[in-house]
């Protein structure tokens, strides 16, 4: 693992190809899984705030939902994490046209009606952060609905953290990744020797 500050960083991602393909996978993180998105308190009373705006994205299952329950609930692990339909979707997914799973809340952003992107661990996926006394870890979830974004990121060329850049970014700080960026080239200098 690499040490940045209080944060120990999984060789995973630094080593590992990444690079989205939703054509592909149709957006299967929304979608699959255990729970919903992990939260931190402050996200829930975004949400909240936010919910007057994405509404009318949301599919009416997502909306008696959250009615009943909130945009939030404490999971099995003992987690907050947003609400999920019948045991999949989060019920902030919205469907274009071709099938493709997306993020009512990010939709709503790229049309400038919200100045929030959407929940970090959501941005920042297929990492999950595991929170300690004294450091973070920060992890890739191997997964196989990520397989094509796998091939894909080899294919062009693109390293994990190369393509969380934004979102790791938005999470730590940017001297934060300049550190991370310098120490992952180190690492797979040495790698290749």
């Amino acid at each position: 693992m690499l040490q940045i500050d209080d944060t120990l960083v999984s060789f995973d991602l630094v080593e590992r190809w990444f690079l989205c393909d939703l054509t592909q996978c149709k957006g299967a993180c929304c979608v699959e899984g255990d729970s919903g998105a992990p939260l931190d308190t402050k996200e829930v009373a975004i949400l909240d705030r936010l919910l007057p705006v994405v509404w009318d994205d949301l599919a009416p299952e997502a909306q008696e939902l959250i009615k009943r329950q909130g945009v939030a609930y404490i999971d099995a692990a003992g987690d907050t994490v947003t609400s999920i339909v019948d045991g999949k979707n989060c019920v902030f997914t919205c469907y274009d046209e071709k099938g493709i799973c997306g993020c009512a809340i990010e939709k709503a952003y790229h049309a400038g009606k919200i100045d929030y992107y959407k929940p970090i661990s959501c941005h920042l996926y297929p990492i999950r952060i595991k929170y300690y006394k004294t450091f973070n870890a920060v992890n890739v979830d191997r997964w196989s609905i990520c397989k094509t974004a796998e091939i894909a990121g080899k294919k062009e060329g693109v390293r994990a953290y190369k393509f969380l850049r934004e979102p790791l970014i938005r999470k730590f700080g940017e001297d934060w990744y300049n550190r991370l960026d310098l120490a992952a080239g180190e690492w797979l200098k040495q790698k290749k020797k």
